[in-house]
């Protein structure tokens, strides 16, 4: 694993552009790209009209058709993505560069975990191209049923800002694999790190055109990407609101498939037999602290066990004091800015609403100093109720509330939200508790005595309810790229 180095963003090339049929194309740059951690300007985007999303769709589906990705041995689309994985391997210093100079991760972040993260991902899904063709169905001895699976053709997808590689690769991947045609919108504010990486596609063997990127902003781009009679399928990663207006869209199109990671807000139950409460603060603190709190699964409601309450919260406070701003491109640097001034006084707003209706601020919110960016302190909030706006709203900031309880079943009631379920964490020694919650809590992933996403691709990530509908990693999200056929067969003709 690599370690952060620092560099100099003047000195980083930008692919202010769409890459479509393996070429980037320049437009007229409408879009304005900033610096996260200094506010700075540092390009402006073409952002794709109707007519070079219709370009982009039809010309994956017409590589898809005659490059033979789809029909070609499956073990050859495997050797293919392989061999990308090795690609962004080698070229991580530069996808590294490229994710820290326009988004909210730290390069030390985006030379260890983010790109690595990527390479390995790629890796798990090209082990699947070839296992996953369908199933020989159970019927009357003279006639043969087959369920054959089939891909969709072209998936349309569109990833968010927050962790822009990971999470597009997360939409790109499992489609590749399962032998479709993609073309994926990245964030308007964080459109570099894919680009090349799409560039890194076709240089390890996928066709120039399977894969295209078209920048733009949602209104724009993500409807004429959502609503595109070819676009076999669609995949978002965003908040509840749009992820029901790619819904319509795909219902006024299709009607078509959609898989859906949407908000949260998960809670995490703190009993009181935990015997490392240390370990547990380091836990709760990376929970709602990490990128900010800019983490779809960001664990931002404390559950506590009364009797353990006050040393737990002492010491995630303790712990909470001593982050600090500072550039990304920094090597030192570790704590994440809000991606926009716009976003950093959502979050603020936010908690003047909570606080003004009753809510103790333990750990206040405040600009941090020491840098130009929106950089947001750690902000611990008490005395809420369920109808505390920060309980109840996903801020996507680095604000933990803490309620507490007295039994097992006051926990999960606590726990228990009216639109989210994408995650939730137990902290215990007791596992027949911790199976308990397990079963009870209305979570798509749960975390005992840990929490956040590890190198497991193969467990699936989605939510509940409102938070969203289908999963990404694992088998299923392969298997959300495939459509099944049935065929039944007589023998006799």
């Amino acid at each position: 694993m690599m370690t952060g180095i620092t560099f100099d963003p003047a000195l980083v090339a930008l692919p202010n552009a769409h890459f479509v049929g393996g070429k980037l194309l320049k437009g007229e740059g409408a879009i304005p790209v900033h610096a996260p951690s200094n506010g700075r300007l540092l390009c402006h985007l073409p952002e794709a009209g109707a007519d070079m999303v219709d370009y982009a769709v039809c010309l994956a589906r017409d590589v898809q058709m005659r490059s033979g990705w789809a029909t070609c041995a499956p073990r050859e689309r495997g050797r293919v993505l392989r061999r990308w994985a090795d690609l962004v391997e080698d070229n991580a210093v530069e996808l590294a560069r490229l994710e820290t100079v326009c988004s909210t991760r730290p390069i030390a972040e985006t030379t260890g975990w983010d790109v690595p993260f990527t390479a390995e991902g790629i890796r798990f899904f090209a082990e699947y191209a070839d296992k996953l063709g369908g199933e020989v169905a159970a019927t009357q001895s003279d006639m043969l049923g087959l369920v054959l699976a089939e891909p969709y053709g072209v998936i349309g997808a569109i990833a968010p800002w927050n962790f822009p590689l990971v999470m597009g690769s997360w939409k790109v991947i499992p489609a590749l694999a399962a032998g479709n045609g993609v073309v994926l919108k990245p964030s308007e504010m964080t459109p570099f790190s894919i680009v090349r990486l799409a560039e890194l596609a076709v240089e390890a063997g996928v066709p120039a055109g399977l894969f295209n990127v078209v920048q733009g902003t949602g209104p724009v781009t993500g409807d004429a990407l959502a609503r595109h009679p070819v676009c076999g399928k669609l995949t978002f990663t965003g908040s509840t609101r749009t992820g029901i207006e790619i819904m319509k869209a795909a219902a006024e199109s299709g009607p078509k498939p959609v898989t859906l990671e949407l908000g949260g807000k998960s809670p995490q139950i703190v009993f009181d037999d935990i015997r490392n409460v240390d370990g547990v603060a380091d836990r709760i603190l990376r929970a709602f602290t990490g990128n900010a709190g800019q983490v779809c699964v960001s664990g931002s409601r404390l559950i506590v066990q009364r009797a353990v309450h006050d040393v737990l919260v002492e010491k995630i406070v303790e712990r909470a004091q001593g982050l600090v701003a500072g550039a990304l491109e920094k090597a030192e640097t570790r704590y994440s800015p809000i991606i926009s001034e716009r976003q950093a006084t959502s979050i603020e707003l936010a908690v003047q609403d909570s606080v003004q209706a009753g809510a103790s601020a333990l750990l206040p919110l405040s600009r941090l100093s020491g840098s130009e960016g929106a950089f947001l302190s750690p902000c611990i909030l008490t005395n809420v109720t369920p109808q505390t706006r920060a309980v109840k709203d996903e801020l996507f900031g680095p604000v933990l509330t803490v309620q507490t309880f007295d039994d097992e079943a006051e926990a999960l009631s606590l726990a228990s939200h009216a639109t989210y379920g994408l995650a939730a964490g137990v902290h215990t020694s007791d596992l027949g508790r911790a199976m308990r919650a397990v079963r009870n809590l209305k979570a798509g992933t749960v975390w005992v005595n840990r929490y956040g996403r590890s190198s497991d691709f193969v467990i699936p990530t989605g939510g509940y309810g409102g938070s969203g509908i289908g999963k990404d990693l694992g088998r299923q999200a392969v298997e959300a790229n495939l459509r099944y056929k049935s065929v039944l067969m007589a023998f006799e003709g």
